[in-house]
């Protein structure tokens, strides 16, 4: 079974914008190609990530990504997640892929392992995985087979709303949870849990 990985990306320059208060522009945009470095990183190391593929319209970005042999689609029109991932996943989708899992990039602590339990479903069946967000709001993670068997969501509320979608589809859910896939930095309090984090380990 062939697994694709897709990675949103914004571009640089517009990444992490809720933490201007703690960051400065320069930091943040240093801090957004860090965060996908270590994506990548990551991603590469799994083997049952068979493709990555980078979705951005950050020119910066998807050189960065093709740098570090992962497949690129350009993100045009209005700036739009959902769509985006629609359309990359109708890419992967188009060259093979058999399931998809979704890695935002600003999960500092992802891991190899994380990623491998975050895709361990045997057999060919419909499934879908969903790894919350440390408030179990939103959605960090996401394994879908087959791609396109549900509709993203990613915003407000999107834990709730993909198992709703999962289950419109008829495809069991599993919630996964781990230190991995918990932390997305995305505000004030999101920076002071990581930096704490970092000082700990």
């Amino acid at each position: 079974m062939s697994i694709w990985a897709i990675v949103p990306v914004k571009p640089f320059s517009q990444a992490k914008s809720r933490l201007q208060t703690v960051l400065s522009p320069e930091e943040r945009t240093a801090l957004g190609r860090q965060f996908l470095i270590h994506t990548l990183d990551v991603l590469m190391q799994v083997p049952e990530i068979g493709q990555v593929l980078v979705v951005s319209r950050d020119s910066a970005a998807l050189t960065l990504a093709r740098a570090r042999q992962a497949r690129t689609v350009t993100e045009a029109g209005a700036p739009n997640l959902n769509s985006a991932l629609g359309r990359a996943t109708q890419a992967a989708l188009s060259l093979g892929a058999h399931a998809v899992a979704i890695l935002p990039t600003d999960l500092p602590y992802l891991t190899v392992e994380a990623v491998q339990r975050l895709v361990a479903e045997p057999g060919d069946y419909p499934a879908v995985v969903i790894a919350p967000d440390r408030r179990e709001a939103g959605t960090n993670a996401l394994f879908v087979r087959p791609p396109g068997l549900i509709h993203y969501a990613f915003g407000p509320d999107s834990f709730r709303v993909h198992q709703a979608e999962a289950e419109r589809a008829g495809a069991p859910v599993r919630i996964y949870r781990s230190l991995g896939t918990d932390l997305d930095v995305d505000v004030p309090e999101d920076w002071e849990l990581y930096q704490t984090r970092r000082l700990e380990a």
